[in-house]
């Protein structure tokens, strides 16, 4: 059987580390309460040159570099964002011209941390419909960009990071063995992102209210693009959500939770992590943590935390690895790899 594979994976953290004992100066928090509730001590913002795409690309060069692949030999980029630093074109179009993946094509997808999961997904299904296909899977993040930094709530939760897989074929017991994606757009409230302010003005208004065009030439006041979250809901569903998804692509698999080596899972927060594993009944020393390090990078943790598993040579050929993700939307899901 043909499967899609990870052929090489690579990462890449902005330079500036912002550390708790820095965001004590910024919001009333302190260091001791960010890391109890959150597992997190530092993140990483983006400076000068190190947009979204720049990020991106620096991910997607390591990835290259470990698969032995060269950009031409791309033949599909997908980016996992909901940071691009434009709305057009596509943050996977401007990837595509900084490695020069000439004869690929590009496109973002937008389902907020379980970005790329849901891009690993469409690469797999690619790679076993197309299996001389080479694809680059990423997930990058400027959340700097859309944090309220005035918001003691969410501002400490989040960072920005990129990263990177090269997804190729397989054949026998190596690959992608299940995966299974949700959402449920329902609870979109409870963790939301405004755009920037429409400039027309007639949209979300009332109905029946009709259209003046005098008033199109008056710009609009952004009223927050940043994130807004209900914590405590969201965890709820998160780990409800998450450990659900992962039954599902486990039994799927006829495989059970003792067969799983590593659990590389979103990192969005350290009681979610150790609640899911609780609940998985897989222990804590098979669930892969870096949220101290980097925070919640959105699209990127998890492919992050694979690279650093990765490199630190805690994958080993035919290990069941499974990765999961919770995130806005709200979007869910779970792929179980055989390494």
């Amino acid at each position: 059987m043909i499967r899609g594979t990870i052929l090489g994976t690579g990462s890449y953290l902005p330079k500036f580390r912002l550390t708790n004992a820095e965001l004590e100066k910024l919001v009333d928090t302190s260091d001791e309460w960010i890391a109890t509730r959150t597992g997190i001590r530092v993140r990483h913002i983006s400076g000068p040159g190190e947009e979204t795409s720049k990020i991106a690309a620096q991910a997607a060069r390591q990835a290259l570099a470990m698969a032995g692949i060269s950009p031409e030999e791309l033949s599909q980029i997908i980016v996992g964002t909901i940071t691009p630093e434009m709305t057009m074109p596509s943050c996977a179009c401007l990837v595509q011209k900084e490695i020069g993946a000439v004869n690929g094509y590009a496109f973002d997808l937008s389902a907020a941390c379980s970005g790329f999961l849901y891009a690993l997904d469409i690469a797999d299904k690619q790679v076993r419909a197309n299996p001389d296909s080479k694809i680059l899977v990423i997930g990058a993040e400027t959340l700097s960009s859309r944090v309220n930094w005035q918001d003691r709530n969410t501002c400490v939760l989040f960072g920005d990071g990129a990263g990177a897989a090269v997804v190729g074929s397989a054949r026998g017991e190596r690959g992608i063995l299940a995966g299974k994606l949700f959402s449920d757009g329902r609870l979109w409230d409870l963790l939301h992102m405004n755009a920037a302010p429409s400039q027309n003005p007639f949209l979300g208004g009332e109905d029946g209210g009709g259209v003046d065009p005098s008033r199109l030439g008056t710009p609009r006041k952004d009223s927050g693009s940043y994130i807004r979250m209900v914590g405590r809901e969201v965890f709820k569903n998160a780990v409800r959500a998450m450990e659900d998804a992962v039954a599902q692509v486990l039994r799927e698999a006829g495989v059970s939770a003792s067969d799983i080596d590593l659990v590389v899972p979103h990192q969005a927060n350290i009681r979610i992590l150790q609640s899911l594993g609780e609940r998985l009944g897989i222990s804590q020393e098979k669930i892969y943590i870096n949220i101290h390090k980097y925070g919640n990078t959105s699209a990127a943790t998890i492919p992050i935390a694979l690279d650093d598993a990765n490199r630190e040579g805690m994958l080993h050929r035919g290990d069941m690895v499974l990765l999961c993700a919770f995130g806005g939307g709200f979007t869910w899901g779970a792929e179980l790899i055989r390494w």
